[in-house]
């Protein structure tokens, strides 16, 4: 064999080689990212009937954080999918706020809120604050499920698979 021969060999070797780190680095960022919790923000929030939910409050508790919006036909279809699963563990120490997007008309919020007689938190985010300290949400519906020490376990965007949100609520109410 040449030398001209074992050039592309060698080449391809090196190309290889280098995919192979890629995929390596690419799978360790994506582990450790995945790993690392990340804390919810400490922010309080005021309910529709006037009520102060601070950060302190839900210390300690499982909670759920949904930024909804009355235009959004998914989140108006998911809607009695999430009651169904407050109910479920509300027993078991459930919170769920429901953030309307500052878009959202007050006036509408507070109809749908009425008419379908939503069993728990309902916030107006007028100035999009709760929003932006959530990593600037803008797609509705998304979810955030938060643990009992305060850290993000999981961002749902767009209609989650409730059976596997039942699982992790379970799993994380379950916890001491």
């Amino acid at each position: 064999m040449t030398s001209e021969q074992q050039k592309p060999i060698g080449k391809t070797k090196r190309w290889v080689a280098f995919l192979i780190l890629l995929s390596l680095l690419v799978a360790g960022f994506a582990f450790f990212s995945l790993s690392s919790k990340q804390a919810a923000p400490k922010i309080n929030f005021t309910n529709i009937q006037g009520k102060n939910i601070s950060q302190q409050s839900l210390h300690g508790k499982v909670y759920l954080v949904n930024f909804w919006a009355t235009s959004c036909t998914t989140c108006i279809k998911e809607m009695p999918q999430m009651i169904a699963s407050y109910e479920k563990f509300r027993a078991q120490g459930l919170e769920f706020l429901a953030i309307a997007m500052s878009y959202d008309p007050p006036n509408y919020v507070l109809n749908f809120a009425e008419t379908r007689q939503l069993p728990f938190h309902v916030v107006l985010d007028l100035e999009g604050k709760i929003a932006q300290a959530f990593g600037d949400v803008r797609l509705t519906p998304t979810t955030f499920v938060v643990d009992k020490q305060g850290n993000i376990l999981k961002r749902y965007v767009g209609e989650p698979s409730f059976d596997e949100l039942n699982q992790l609520l379970a799993r994380e109410l379950a916890k001491s």
